[in-house]
């Protein structure tokens, strides 16, 4: 049974958008409720097309509903957070950079999503479900629960028959709507630089955002798109119709096939974006559905389709406009771009609590990036911080809000990870011992004597994470390779000072050996050398200190692995052991 609680924080962006979502579904069904829980299920929604690798940009749409959804059952709603997957989709473009995929897949452009084949070496029956099944992999990994709706399904199986015969008797009042947005500047457009449809894709949020509003002809305008019949592709023209027998003929202007058909009974089509969007607002009673910051245009989806649901009898859905997410540099995530990460490549290198809380910390209209570089180790630290400071009650409470929103949801506690230790450390043992579990585990033993690990089972996944982020994201010549031999002709070079500062060094090395004494042991040997405590803070040392301190590391970088830097030298120490170390460091 779900955890039923009260709201963790009252003035977190999760927090107030519940507030409005539980206000909006009362106002919808006045006095159908006695209790929370016996009230009428809130609905929120979410929409991805499968036309390709479903990336990180896109998981936004999936986790600003998701935060809401859950806060509301925390207070003991009943909620249905809905996953449109539009696989019915037509198939626009070849995406770059997928694996088992070449430019034949070109001749199934137009077809639906589910009618494409998927990618080569593939277990999914087609297009669609090979890229919803790593989504939902991912969204289980993080704890959220759904209710996936496939368009496919609901269209071939006639559950929109009335909504369609229905648009089809409104059309004129459809037509009416799109043209106060149809652009009168179109023929302008052809200079200008083509828009990439996979960024309106996302941008947009659900369903296909470039999809043309509908066909008009001689004989009218037309709210529908059928499959053709012969090539099943979408590229049909609706040449009539009959309202009293629903008879419709199209023709198919890539294969030259017509046909005459009963719409009453005829489940090969759908209706176009702008109204299909609205449609199923009205359908499933949606009250909060995100979407992109392109909706702030005029003629978008969202704005068309706020018009247009009061065709079907519906009211617009309350929610934010959110803002993109970049990647290390990016500016903006778009599908169509090879290497594009996912979810899924998140999650093989970031626990699913820290991923959560990057969506969680930032209101829907703040971008934000998310680091596979060198900053995924600032991220996890203050992660680690934030987790301290939640624990012995000196977090803020938005922060603690977001920590909370992170690692649980209504259902309970996310798995973690039993003993946390710090990811940049972790990242060093892997980058070390290249995959020798007993070499991590011998060092992870001895970076708290006092308690020391038993099991790497005891660090993970973190530390099978972190592994994965060396061995996928870090340069090969950034790669960490300790010496096998010492610097002979280095050490020779030495002068007196260098020298003092290594038997230093190696005098104290067996007192300090561990993470905390080695930090202080070797911060310290410049300190002692210059005639000042090894415990004196910055404040009681002068500023040539920290030079003295820059040159020593360097030093004992060059000696160990043959680079001025490294991994933080008391996790390189404990890696390489006592006995290399003095080894190598001309003992």
């Amino acid at each position: 049974m779900p955890i039923v609680a009260q709201s963790t924080e009252t003035t977190d962006w999760v927090s107030r958008f519940a507030d409005e979502v539980i206000a909006e579904s009362e106002r919808r069904a006045p006095g159908a409720k006695t209790s929370a829980a016996t009230a009428p299920d809130v609905v929120v929604a979410s929409g991805l097309s499968p036309s390709g690798p479903i990336h990180l940009g896109n998981l936004r749409e999936v986790m600003t509903p998701h935060l809401v959804a859950d806060e509301v059952r925390r207070r003991g709603h009943r909620v249905r957070h809905l996953i449109s997957w539009d696989d019915y989709d037509r198939y626009r473009k070849v995406p770059a950079g997928v694996p088992g995929v070449d430019e034949s897949w070109a001749e199934h452009i137009g077809k639906p999503l589910t009618s494409v084949p998927a990618p080569k070496g593939s277990p999914h029956p087609n297009w669609a479900e090979h890229f919803k099944a790593a989504m939902t992999a991912s969204l289980a990994e993080m704890g959220v629960e759904f209710d996936g709706i496939s368009q496919t399904a609901q269209y071939t199986s006639g559950v929109y028959r009335e909504q369609i015969l229905h648009a089809m008797r409104h059309r004129r009042d459809i037509d009416a709507i799109l043209d106060q947005y149809r652009t009168k500047k179109a023929p302008a457009k052809k200079s200008q630089k083509p828009v990439d449809e996979a960024e309106l894709e996302a941008a947009e949020g659900s369903g296909a955002a470039a999809e043309d509003d509908g066909s008009s002809g001689s004989a009218g305008y037309f709210p529908y798109k059928p499959y053709c019949g012969n090539c099943e592709k979408d590229l049909t023209t609706v040449t009539a119709y009959d309202d009293d027998s629903t008879e419709l003929t199209y023709a198919c202007t890539a294969c030259g096939f017509s046909e005459t058909v009963r719409l009453s009974e005829f489940n090969r089509g759908k209706l176009v974006w702008k109204v299909d969007w609205p449609m199923r607002w009205a359908y499933e009673g949606v009250v909060f559905e995100p979407s992109g910051v392109d909706h702030s245009s005029p003629g978008s989806s969202f704005q068309v389709g706020g018009q247009i649901v009061g065709i079907f009898g519906g009211k617009q859905p309350i929610g934010p406009m959110y803002a993109f997410v970049g990647i290390s540099g990016m500016a903006k995530m778009s599908s169509s771009k090879g290497g594009v990460p996912t979810p899924a490549d998140a999650l093989r290198i970031m626990e699913p609590q820290l991923l959560r809380w990057l969506y969680a910390r930032r209101r829907p209209n703040q971008s934000f990036k998310i680091a596979f570089d060198q900053e995924i180790q600032r991220l996890y630290d203050e992660w680690d911080r934030l987790d301290a400071k939640v624990a012995d009650g000196s977090a803020l409470p938005a922060d603690a809000a977001a920590h909370s929103r992170a690692v649980r949801t209504a259902a309970g506690e996310l798995p973690r990870t039993p003993r946390p230790l710090p990811y940049r450390t972790l990242a060093s043992v892997a980058d070390i011992t290249a995959g020798h579990e007993d070499q991590a585990l011998r060092i992870l033993g001895e970076l708290d004597p006092a308690n020391p690990i038993a099991s790497l089972d005891e660090a993970r996944p973190r530390y099978d994470k972190a592994e994965a982020w060396i061995n996928t994201h870090v340069p090969a010549d950034q790669r960490t390779i300790v010496r096998q031999e010492p610097d002979a002709e280095l050490l020779k070079s030495l002068d007196e000072p260098s020298r003092q500062s290594l038997r230093l060094l190696l005098d104290g090395l067996a007192d300090h050996w561990s993470l905390d004494g080695l930090t202080h042991h070797v911060y310290g040997v410049p300190k002692v050398q210059a005639g000042f405590p090894a415990d004196a803070t910055p404040k009681e040392l002068p500023p040539e200190i920290k030079t003295a301190q820059r040159t020593f590391f360097a030093l004992l970088y060059h000696l160990l692995v043959g680079r001025d830097t490294g991994p933080r030298l008391p996790t390189l120490l404990l890696a390489v052991g006592q006995d290399r170390v003095r080894a190598l460091l001309g003992e």
